[in-house]
């Protein structure tokens, strides 16, 4: 509110828009009402029919404008950023995944890709820069105590990740650490929020990789690999941003992870809510992930939903968007 009650609006760039994180956070944004958000999105090509969902938001027409913007262009992103109070950092460069060269042609473009970001940022004098990374910036550390929890204390040991030849991890772990060397140098706030796999319904007309894994354990002719593994709903993690821009006092980064469970229970929880499906009867029994603790997130009060409405709704919106056929 100003001084004569009035509510003021905020501008938020959020880049990658049209993705599957990204997109649910353009919605809640826009569902603030009341004027509360004015959205800048950047994607590839603001006319592909992929990037039509946002268009159709709800408040879309009033305070959503999308920007034609790459990553590892400095200018596009400084346009879309010049203006804005905050910026949510939710895309990653379009990266192959097998390279004889993954320094150069993995590693090289997302830090450069985040460093453009933070650069648009400081000249744009943002408030604050909420990026999204990973807990694949997280969990590749063997110097880890065995059965403890994975905080926010823990990163990937970056000579481990190319001794294993683990790329994305690493790309993930030097992108964080190039953006708090960047904030410690230059004075920018910069938090970001470490989601595990993110599930939940789409509102992009295509399947995202994390997505793709639900997908799989509904079709009979896939194998999977049994596991604990750590689920977060995409709202949950939309929430969990918008929070920590919000909360003033929030600082460094926060592992965002709200269900551990193993693959084989997930499959049958959903066996009994949709018993037509030819489940994923080729399993594999494989290490499990390790836990992660929300409890730094959690204390500011984030809300997680219950993992059998995630998969509910993930399921209907396949369905909708007719994936499943």
């Amino acid at each position: 509110m100003d001084g004569a009650g009035r509510t003021t609006t905020t501008t938020a760039c959020v880049t990658g828009a049209g993705g599957f994180v990204a997109s649910w956070l353009v919605k809640l944004l826009l569902s603030r009402g009341g004027g509360r958000y004015a959205v800048h999105g950047t994607v590839r090509d603001p006319g592909d029919a992929k990037n039509a969902h946002l268009a159709a938001l709800d408040g879309a027409a009033e305070s959503l404008r999308l920007f034609k913007a790459d990553l590892l262009d400095y200018d596009s992103m400084a346009a879309a950023i010049a203006g804005c109070d905050v910026v949510f950092h939710v895309a990653c460069p379009v990266l192959a995944n097998h390279t004889p060269n993954p320094e150069a042609d993995l590693i090289a473009p997302a830090v450069t890709g985040t460093m453009n970001v933070l650069k648009a940022c400081s000249e744009a004098k943002v408030k604050r820069v909420v990026m999204v990374s990973s807990v694949a910036a997280v969990m590749t550390n063997p110097s880890w105590p065995e059965g403890k929890p994975m905080d926010e204390d823990c990163w990937s040991d970056v000579d481990y990740c190319r001794t294993t030849e683990n790329w994305y991890n690493l790309s993930k772990t030097l992108a964080e650490l190039q953006a708090f060397d960047y904030a410690k140098r230059s004075g920018l706030d910069v938090v970001t929020v470490c989601p595990s796999l993110v599930i939940g319904p789409l509102l992009q007309p295509t399947v995202n990789a994390s997505s793709s894994v639900i997908v799989d354990f509904l079709k009979g002719d896939n194998e999977v690999k049994s596991k604990i593994r750590n689920f977060v709903d995409v709202r949950d993690v939309a929430d969990a941003l918008i929070l920590v821009y919000e909360t003033p006092e929030v600082s460094g980064r926060y592992v965002c992870s709200s269900h551990a469970r193993k693959v084989s229970d997930v499959i049958d929880l959903m066996k009994g809510m949709y018993p037509a499906y030819t489940f994923a009867n080729k399993v594999v029994q494989v290490d499990d992930e390790p836990s992660f603790s929300s409890r730094k997130l959690e204390m500011l009060g984030w809300k997680t939903k219950p993992l059998e409405e995630t998969l509910r709704d993930s399921v209907e919106s396949y369905k909708a968007a007719a994936v499943l056929n």
